[in-house]
């Protein structure tokens, strides 16, 4: 997602966005944190301890070594910027959270604002679209439409673009 989505570093970490009602089984939190603002360690019996040679390790290759069971979104020091969910203030989210949690057996997504590198975070629509045409997204969900990049018209980039969408 860094490479292909955000265009950048390899090695910056996301945030998880965990259902609030099980945030205490992953992270050493248990209070709401709706807007990222938190970190906290994630919890010891989910961190993947390291080795001596690891250890060793400098740069990137440290980066690069899993920390947790989920590691998306576990920092080089064991702790994540968190995003907590619930049925009262997000119903569409939470039951999306809580749908992968029934595939997968896990209830937390890895979380990322919705902008690249360099560029403000998506606040309308038309911001969306761009952002959705321009990287290797291959899907967007914009209100009740699921938009698939196959079928969309080529996109041509102009200096002046403000289209701008409905959602009617």
């Amino acid at each position: 997602m860094n490479l292909k989505i955000k265009f950048r570093e390899g090695f910056r970490p996301f945030a998880p966005s965990v259902l609030r009602e099980r945030v205490s089984e992953f992270f050493e939190l248990d209070c709401d944190s709706p807007y990222m603002l938190l970190v906290a360690p994630v919890k010891q019996e989910r961190q993947v301890a390291m080795s001596d040679s690891q250890r060793g390790l400098w740069g990137i290759d440290q980066l690069n070594v899993v920390r947790s069971d989920i590691p998306a979104v576990t920092h080089i020091d064991y702790s994540a910027r968190i995003q907590t969910v619930s049925r009262d203030t997000n119903p569409n989210y939470y039951d999306l959270i809580q749908e992968f949690e029934r595939l997968t057996g896990c209830p937390v997504l890895v979380n990322t604002s919705f902008n690249v590198r360099g560029e403000p975070i998506v606040c309308r629509p038309s911001d969306a679209y761009r952002c959705f045409m321009r990287t290797h997204i291959d899907y967007l969900v914009l209100g009740p439409f699921l938009l698939d990049k196959a079928q969309q018209p080529e996109w041509k980039e102009t200096e002046d673009w403000k289209g701008e969408f409905r959602l009617d």
